[in-house]
């Protein structure tokens, strides 16, 4: 430790949130160069490099072949494929001297696609599965967390080429497999959830979770287990009431009710039920969006869903991809006088106001678009805004009174919610995307004109399927799953090293005893740190070595006299007395053994 290339720090630094990103930078692994983006030293490499190897491990033994390409890509490719619009402002984009327009890669789908159309063309070529772990650059509006989101990272992606659906399934279902594998050696729990593919396309996706209450996804899991990220739930749809038995829609003064509590109190005062209570389950809550396009186009939209719940933007990111969505501001309603903020009905959008205007002789169709959440079936009747400033519609019936130009799934989902499969309800838990695999299908060979020829000698586009993990996204996971109040506890398999042998006290026997359990320790083939400062306190040892996190501690100090040393194990806190003679073949076993598993 008197030569390596370290500093550790007492506090955390400022803008760490999570333990994951104070431990990493206080334990001197990474630095911060800018939001979202670090500098790693000589232990957080040790890690990395690790958990690479792992990942490498498991990607050969399933057929995988490493390729590496360039970070730096240009525009030609992505523009083949609609994504140097689709992926917004999260592309980092640049211009060379020539005023040549170029990317850093946020992903390599459109590179690994011409890679084999360069090389492969025949059936006999397939199937082929290549990889690479490589950095990649995505412009995070909000970078945290430290390494679990920011705007540079590094990630194994993999993608594999087949000529037939059944080529794929097969394909999809080893590199699962081999996923499964690397999470489970890295000690890393999952959960693997349904998922939508979003700006990657294709159909199939499911995403590797890793729970956590640090994390930014939400997922939900039923007992009977079925599992999903909230993007992907779909809602059982009830069935259709019958029109007939539905009440006349009626129009009721509603003065100062903008909100849906003071709405159903107002409704329960002035207009009662005879049957039950009014409940917010029964009003018609009617979002106003104003969405983006990838080209910067701006439009509104209004989603309708039952006013017991609340917009799930997370959800709406997800249904409207690649289009940014936010809350219309009042600008946006400023150029639309027909919405009446707080009183805003069916009526003033969507299919009944396109009737209208075509009624009116209208030449420009102007009405916003209206879709509704699945709840909203034929036959069910609400209370929504009637149009007008403190007046609302009652009975207001779907199908008769109103229509929606389609249905999307915009609400929150919540505890207690049915499965989409009928499993059980849902529970609700957090957690950290660690890996994502995805059946891309034909979407990228198509758009790149990737064909082979077929053992009848017809051209066939290749079918493709794409695989990622977060590798340094896991390292910060294994960070926050692995400390305690004094620091870092790293699992062996990725500790940068195995044993911290500290030498404490004064006595130059100390040290030379401390040196003799390191080197005879790395002669049998096991990882050490010495910690040979020589004017440092035991204290200050201490803390380090439990700050840094080997998985074993070794302390040469005053119990040399009797002939012993300690060993500590950091996960633990376990401490015992070894004698000095048996201390190098004792550790050695033990580490050997967990390093078996």
């Amino acid at each position: 430790m008197s030569s390596l290339f370290l500093r550790t720090l007492r506090e955390n630094p400022a803008d760490a949130e999570v333990a994951s990103h104070q431990l990493l930078v206080r334990a001197g692994y990474i630095r911060r160069a800018a939001p979202g983006i670090y500098t790693w030293l000589p232990l957080g490499l040790k890690v990395l490099a690790k958990v690479e190897r792992i990942v490498r491990e498991e990607m050969d033994a399933a057929g995988g072949q490493e390729v590496h390409f360039p970070a730096l890509l240009p525009r030609e490719p992505y523009e083949a494929t609609d994504r140097w619009t689709e992926y917004g402002p999260n592309l980092f984009r640049l211009q060379d001297r020539k005023g040549g327009d170029y990317l850093l890669a946020p992903t390599h789908e459109e590179m690994f696609t011409l890679l084999v159309k360069d090389l492969y063309s025949s059936y006999k070529d397939l199937p082929l599965t290549i990889y690479q772990i490589q950095t990649k650059y995505r412009d995070e509006a909000r970078p945290r967390a430290g390494l679990l989101r920011g705007r540079e990272f590094i990630m194994k992606d993999s993608y594999s080429f087949d000529v037939d659906d059944e080529g794929l399934d097969a394909s999809y279902a080893a590199q699962r497999a081999a996923y499964i594998r690397i999470f489970e050696r890295l000690g890393l729990e999952y959960v693997i959830v349904q998922a939508q593919s979003g700006a990657m396309g294709g159909s199939k996706s499911e995403e590797f979770l890793s729970p956590t209450v640090v994390g930014e996804d939400t997922f939900v899991r039923s007992p009977g287990g079925y599992a999903a990220n909230v993007e992907a739930v779909t809602t059982p749809v009830p069935a259709p009431l019958p029109l007939a038995d539905a009440p006349a829609a009626h129009v009721e003064d509603t003065p100062d009710t903008p909100t849906i509590d003071t709405l159903v109190a107002a409704a329960n005062a002035a207009h009662p039920r005879a049957d039950r209570t009014w409940t917010a389950a029964d009003t018609l809550k009617n979002v106003v969006l104003a969405v983006t396009s990838p080209a910067g186009e701006r439009s509104l939209l209004v989603v309708g869903i039952p006013g017991d719940r609340d917009a799930d933007m997370t959800r709406l990111e997800a249904a409207l991809s690649p289009a940014d969505v936010e809350a219309a501001t009042e600008a946006d309603f400023a150029k639309h006088p027909e919405l009446v903020k707080g009183y805003i009905g069916p009526g003033a959008l969507g299919p009944q106001a396109r009737a209208e205007g075509v009624a009116r002789g209208d030449e420009a169709d102007t009405a916003i678009p209206y879709l509704v959440d699945p709840r909203v079936v034929e036959g069910t009747r609400w209370i929504t805004g009637a149009d007008q400033a403190g007046k609302h519609v009652f009975e207001l019936t779907m199908g008769r009174d109103f229509t929606a130009d389609g249905v999307i799934e915009a609400a929150t989902v919540r505890a207690g919610d049915e499965a989409p499969d009928g499993s059980g309800p849902l529970e609700l838990a957090r957690g950290v995307e660690i890996g994502h695999i995805f059946q891309l299908g034909r979407k990228y060979a198509q758009a790149l004109g990737l064909q082979v020829l077929d053992v009848n000698g017809k051209q066939q586009t290749v079918t493709m399927g794409s695989y990622g993990i977060g590798v340094t996204r896991a390292v910060a996971l294994l960070a926050e799953n692995n400390h305690d109040d004094l620091g870092l506890a790293w699992p062996i398999q990725v500790a940068p090293f195995h044993v911290h042998v500290v030498a404490t006290g004064k006595d130059q026997d100390v040290f030379d005893a401390a040196q003799g359990l390191a080197e005879g320790l790395e002669a049998a083939g096991i990882e050490v740190l010495f910690d040979d400062r020589p004017k440092v306190s035991p204290g200050v040892k201490f803390k380090d070595a439990e700050l840094l996190g080997a998985p074993y501690i070794l302390v040469a100090g005053r119990g040399l006299a009797d002939g012993e040393v300690e060993l500590k194990t950091r996960a633990t806190g376990a401490s015992e007395a070894l004698p000095v003679a048996d201390a190098v073949a004792e550790v050695a076993r033990r580490v050997r053994e967990a390093l078996a598993g």
